[in-house]
């Protein structure tokens, strides 16, 4: 079947990042199967997907903490598909994951510069710390106590300590979740700037309307594979996505 608002070919020569045909198995159980994405810099894109559809792991074999049984994937031209988590953080890959796990005992500014330092000498490191917390809205509230956080701020901080390792490819992991409508509103404020300054993102998330206000692409995955990829107008009004992630009858 053809992809819904099918924009690129694969193995796409201009892509920051390409995904060629992975495949992750877990004994009988394959989790990725036969998937194949490119993301150009510059771009917002969004992975939709019903819970067990492989979106996590997806993220996981981008971000290096798996491998792929089979299939390879190339950032800016380079084949990292061996390459560990850490290789792929300093090369320009970083994310964020979806419940918040700061270490409570220390401030946001030194939760922060955790992820500053990585990879980094050690003098530029609170600098950087620092514009990270500024971008992300939590400048005001570097000394504070990361246990000490509201939801939001949790969610701000998690997004500073990924900023920090200067990401050119940020893999956002359900940021919104659990966030009001209004406190949805002030996170997208704050990713719609980080990406006005030239990082990439992908965006897996749940909260639907979140991600459709920000994301210029969307691609659907299902068991494992996926089911459309293009503009968000043309996907969401796709069939089988209505079947598959919106529950709606196919024929309808």
């Amino acid at each position: 079947m053809k992809e819904a608002g099918a924009l690129r070919p694969r193995n796409d020569p201009m892509a920051l990042l390409d995904l060629d045909n992975l495949n992750k198995r877990y004994g009988a159980l394959t989790v990725t199967d036969d998937l194949s994405l490119s993301v150009e810099a510059g771009e917002i894109v969004g992975i939709l997907g019903p819970n067990g559809a492989g979106k996590t792991t997806l993220f996981n074999l981008v971000a290096g903490t798996v491998k792929p049984n089979s299939g390879t994937v190339t950032f800016d031209g380079r084949d990292v598909t061996r390459d560990g988590a850490a290789q792929r953080c300093r090369a320009g890959i970083s994310r964020s994951f979806q419940v918040p796990q700061p270490f409570n005992g220390m401030t946001v500014f030194e939760n922060v510069l955790v992820g500053a330092t990585f990879g980094r000498a050690a003098p530029d490191a609170g600098e950087f710390a620092m514009q990270a917390l500024e971008k992300s809205g939590l400048a005001r509230k570097a000394n504070m106590l990361a246990g000490s956080l509201p939801l939001l701020d949790r969610k701000r901080l998690e997004l500073a300590r990924a900023l920090a390792t200067e990401p050119r490819l940020l893999l956002l992991d359900e940021i919104a979740g659990g966030l009001t409508d209004s406190e949805c509103h002030e996170l997208l404020d704050v990713l719609r700037a980080v990406h006005a300054s030239g990082v990439t993102m992908v965006w897996i998330e749940h909260v639907v309307h979140a991600l459709l206000s920000v994301a210029q692409r969307l691609v659907v995955v299902n068991f494992g594979r996926k089911i459309a990829d293009g503009l968000p107008d043309e996907v969401m009004a796709s069939r089988e996505v209505r079947s598959v992630y919106l529950g709606d009858d196919a024929h309808g």
